[in-house]
């Protein structure tokens, strides 16, 4: 089947590789034109595990092409929209002129028989509005969105845990869905569960989850909080609430919090769309999850400036990762350069290292010192802060690590490490919730 992308940022180049990849013939299609030049040479403008790779192989097998001109997208069946909803500056409502401006730059190209697909994730209302727009060109409206992992993005837009589709109500709706179906025929050949909604349902599936998620790791910040002023250990409190299979161990890792361009903005625009339904109280508990999660960077410094007694001022300090979270050079609300900046806003002679997202941390911090090899980074440090949980930082070396270091103090921002190992080698090490 013939598919358009549009919007070629993280969610579209991954989704359009991925259809392309399914036998689609696909166009991609994009505003920035270094954008679409590096997609259309195979490097993503971003790191995602496989998305280079699978870039190539559809190219090469003329499944996939990107342009800048959406006319080369007037013949395909399916278009979906997956242009980006940032927060509004200044405000917590998300910005929905992108997605504007998509569907409006579709509408020309649009007949009867086409079917607009949304993925991009909007406040509650938005495809009803956008169905009336494209309403006197014949063409179905759905949204469908998506529910992508960064670091796993791929895999996910492949073999997705589910498949919501909201629809309009009728044939229109039926038919639209059987459309879809069949761009989906081979994720749907391996059971993968789908469910039909109507739009308002399918634009809340993914700020609730999101939402959800945002509240189970903000609830077991808040018992690291509790943890450190009793005593207790957050990993053990973690591990043995999980067990109740009614919670689940998952997302409940105490640390330093989420960050992104999902999370955050995600349950941000949901308390601003909440409002202008009148339901504000209904969500009024993320304004605290927000909060908790911002407190869990303060805490790191003042645990790490504790470690170091009293004052990081001409203090070296390394930090361990810019990406929000590992797999990714995303550093959209990362958490680890927001503690990196306030340290070395207290003094610090901060020094920041991570395998694929320094390019993007300098542009956004160009004040900090950065080094792209880990030993290289935690030569003559007095202090080591681990903050994105990459592979290679877990798997450092206690002994072998205290010899590059001026000043043997760790501080786990992830509760990530084995403390006793580090302790062993003769390390101060400290975390978030731990004793």
């Amino acid at each position: 089947m013939k598919i358009s992308v549009i919007g070629c940022g993280y969610l579209g180049a991954v989704h359009a590789a991925a259809m392309a990849s399914l036998g689609h013939e696909v166009t991609g299609v994009d505003v920035d034109t270094e954008k679409v030049e590096a997609l259309t040479s195979g490097r993503p403008p971003f790191y995602e595990p496989g998305l280079s790779e699978l870039l190539v192989k559809a190219q090469e097998r003329g499944k996939l092409e990107f342009t800048t001109d959406i006319s080369r997208a007037a013949d395909a069946t399916v278009h979906f929209v997956c242009v980006g909803t940032p927060q509004k500056p200044g405000e917590f409502a998300a910005d929905v002129t992108y997605v504007d401006a998509a569907v409006e730059s579709l509408h020309p190209h649009l007949t009867a028989t086409s079917v607009v697909v949304g993925k991009s994730t909007v406040p509650v209302g938005t495809a009803e509005r956008l169905a009336g727009i494209i309403a006197d060109t014949g063409a179905a409206m759905m949204w469908n969105p998506e529910f992508l992992r960064e670091g796993h993005a791929v895999e996910d837009t492949l073999h997705p845990n589910r498949l919501v589709y909201g629809v309009a109500d009728g044939e229109p709706g039926q038919a639209a869905a059987a459309t879809l179906d069949e761009v989906y025929a081979s994720i749907l050949a391996e059971d993968t569960p789908r469910m039909i909604t109507d739009f308002a349902t399918a634009e809340l599936v993914k700020t609730a989850a999101n939402s959800f998620l945002a509240t189970k790791i903000s609830f077991i910040n808040a018992m690291a909080e509790l943890c450190e002023a009793s005593g207790a250990d957050v990993t053990q409190l973690a591990d043995a609430i999980g067990m109740d299979d009614r919670i689940g161990r998952k997302f409940l890792n105490a640390g330093l919090g989420f960050g992104g361009g999902c999370l955050p903005k995600d349950i941000r625009a949901f308390m601003a769309r909440a409002g202008e339904l009148g339901a504000d109280q209904a969500v009024a508990f993320l304004k605290e999850i927000d909060s908790i999660n911002m407190r869990r960077r303060v805490r790191m410094v003042d645990i790490a400036r504790d470690a170091l007694g009293g004052s990081f001022i001409g203090k070296k300090i390394t930090i361990l990762g810019a990406a929000f979270k590992p797999d990714s050079d995303d550093v959209r609300d990362s958490p680890a350069l927001a503690v990196a900046r306030l340290i070395a806003t207290q003094g610090g002679l901060v020094t920041v290292t991570d395998p694929q997202a320094i390019g993007n941390a300098q542009k956004s911090f160009p004040e900090l010192d950065y080094v792209a090899d880990t030993a290289e980074a935690i030569t003559g440090a007095q202090a080591v802060l681990l903050l994105t949980e990459w592979r290679e930082y877990r798997d450092l070396d206690p002994a072998a690590t205290a010899e590059l270091v001026s000043g043997k103090v760790l501080v786990d921002g992830r509760n990530v490490l084995t403390p006793e190992l580090w302790r062993a080698a003769g390390w101060t090490y400290r975390a978030l919730g731990r004793p």
